[in-house]
């Protein structure tokens, strides 16, 4: 059986979590990449030597294709990263489309609920599991327009904690980082349902918003600490954002 250690990261396709895999296999572990999207998870396994999973993490037959992937590779895990997630929509709580609130505490929740439990056993398996949540400073502070997304991101750090708690007596560590404003090739773009101009607008004068590489290499900073260690959080900002709605912008020009 290999001494390797192993990752699993969900929603490795793109953004946070292909960033993360990269880091982690720098790091030396073999990981496994999950996500919907077949083609773009199998070319990242390829690129860090890892396993490729096609895995909803909302699907009960895809977490458990994901659990016999681990298992073929020795059955213990050392390090889970929940990042799969996601908003969608942006509007009042009085407009809520309810459908795109259930698809965001889906994703954000239930799924993460759905892959933590099967995996549990592994990471349970291993010297000192470690799960890290990929939670949202959205899950701190509520603001006008995310409604959907702050109940669904409160919820993953209510889960974070309540894991954390149930796990006191387990070497099974149970962590968060909580990003800010990070500009990523599709974030915005699938929360304004493909409008370019909006999802820009996000970014709009910020010089210096976080890239995923940024939350990756947090990521990998705290699933690395030794074994006696719980980042228990980490808040991670870029600077020019002091909190949600305290952004510094730069006028074009200026």
């Amino acid at each position: 059986m290999s001494t390797r250690r192993t990752a699993v990261v969900t929603g490795a396709s793109s953004g946070i979590g292909a960033a993360t895999a990269r880091a982690l296999h720098a790091e030396g572990f073999h990981v496994v990449c999950a996500a919907r999207r077949t083609e773009r998870v199998e070319a990242l396994a390829t690129e860090i030597d890892g396993t490729a999973v096609t895995c909803d993490v909302t699907d009960a037959d895809s977490v458990r294709a994901l659990v016999a992937a681990v298992e073929a590779l020795g059955g213990a895990l050392d390090v889970l990263v929940n990042n799969a997630g996601g908003a969608f929509g942006s509007a009042p709580v009085a407009e809520a489309d309810v459908e795109a609130w259930r698809r965001m505490y889906d994703v954000n929740v239930i799924g993460l609920v759905q892959v933590t439990r099967a995996l549990l056993p592994a990471l349970l398996a291993a010297p000192a599991g470690i799960v890290c949540n990929v939670g949202s400073t959205a899950g701190r502070i509520a603001y006008e327009g995310g409604g959907g997304y702050t109940a669904a991101k409160h919820g993953t750090q209510v889960v974070t904690e309540t894991l954390r708690l149930e796990l006191y007596d387990r070497p099974v560590r149970v962590v968060e980082v909580a990003p800010g404003m990070v500009r990523t090739d599709e974030f915005a773009l699938v929360r304004y349902d493909g409008d370019a101009e909006a999802a820009a607008a996000v970014y709009a004068g910020v010089a210096e918003p976080l890239v995923a590489e940024d939350v990756a290499d947090a990521i990998s900073w705290m699933v690395t600490r030794p074994a006696h260690v719980s980042v228990d959080e980490l808040v991670i900002r870029p600077r020019a954002q002091a909190a949600q709605h305290k952004v510094h912008r730069v006028e074009p020009g200026r």
